[in-house]
């Protein structure tokens, strides 16, 4: 799954541009999912007195609205970018308004702001581009919405799958964090292939989703299975080894 964030003030075009980059997507065979952050404190879904509202009142953690053409999930708080995204499996996620996910970003501004650009911007969108062209600081101004074809081009190469931001003090083996790598491949400097958690030699997968494990978490795990395991008939050094089984404890 790859993500990239378009982000940008309110009435910057950032819906409009992330309109028409599902489309083209779409229509390249690719499948699509997206996030919208609500900035609005006050803002949602539920409605209170409906009988949804009352079954969250009542002490549901989670609550699930069940109709004949949507189903919708309701959690409590503000759920981490990366548990939500765990809920996904398209091809692509796009995220409006999003900043706390390591994923290239897309900064978007009206015709006369200016791109708020972060490490992780790779291009500039959005109304901006109706009046500007070429360039802001070093980065490419494609059109959203009249040049759509280029953007998604530029969105595929740039896009890797998606990292995780995992904390330095567990995994900095590339000498660097998460956020800073990405960076690095956005500007040519590293090629993302190098990240120690994309070259794993052990896999571990949670009901068909693969799980993410730092260096030492994958150390342990290695060794404690080829110390039991090597001691079995069968065992021979260099070979893969692999193990399902299903956690039926309470």
């Amino acid at each position: 799954m790859r993500v990239i964030s378009i982000t940008g003030l309110s009435g910057s075009g950032k819906t409009s541009t992330i309109e028409h980059i599902i489309k083209e997507l779409i229509s390249r065979g690719y499948t699509v999912g997206s996030v919208k952050e609500i900035h609005f404190e006050a803002f949602a879904m539920d409605t209170e007195g409906k009988n949804t509202w009352r079954h969250r009142q009542a002490g549901s953690d989670t609550v699930t609205a069940r109709s004949a053409n949507e189903t919708d999930v309701l959690y409590k708080g503000h759920m981490p970018i990366y548990d939500l995204l765990a809920h996904y499996d398209q091809d692509f996620v796009l995220l409006e308004g999003v900043r706390d996910a390591v994923v290239p970003e897309i900064a978007v501004a009206s015709e006369d702001g200016k791109p708020e650009l972060s490490p992780l911007t790779f291009v500039v969108s959005g109304r901006f581009a109706n009046t500007h062209s070429g360039t802001y600081k070093g980065l490419p101004i494609i059109n959203g919405v009249t040049d759509t074809k280029k953007l998604v081009d530029l969105i595929i190469e740039k896009t890797p799958s998606l990292m995780y931001d995992v904390d330095p003090e567990c995994c900095s083996a590339c000498g660097m964090d998460c956020r800073t790598f990405l960076s690095k491949h956005l500007k040519g400097e590293i090629d993302i292939n190098t990240c120690v958690l994309k070259n794993s030699k052990v896999k571990l997968t949670i009901d068909g989703k693969n799980i993410y494990m730092v260096p030492f978490v994958e150390a342990i795990l290695k060794n404690v299975v080829t110390g039991v395991v090597k001691e079995l008939k069968g065992f021979k050094k260099g070979k893969k080894i692999s193990i399902e089984f299903v956690d039926d404890s309470e």
